[in-house]
């Protein structure tokens, strides 16, 4: 497993050389994000999308 430097220089590698710190900056939070998913998905802590669903259309009505 690589550690959060390391990925975050094969990001930054990987963009253009145009790239602004707002690019920079929204790559590492969206790899950031997938990565706490990924992580929430091993652990067992989702809901599936039927039960999101059900639970979201009980608190409309």
């Amino acid at each position: 497993m690589q550690s959060a430097k390391q990925s975050a220089k094969q990001i930054i590698d990987h963009l253009p050389d145009q790239s602004t710190w707002d690019d920079i900056m929204y790559e590492l939070y969206v790899k950031q994000k997938i990565e706490i998913g990924l992580k929430a998905i091993h652990e067992e802590r989702t809901l599936p999308h039927e039960e999101v669903k059900r639970r979201l259309l009980n608190d409309l009505h």
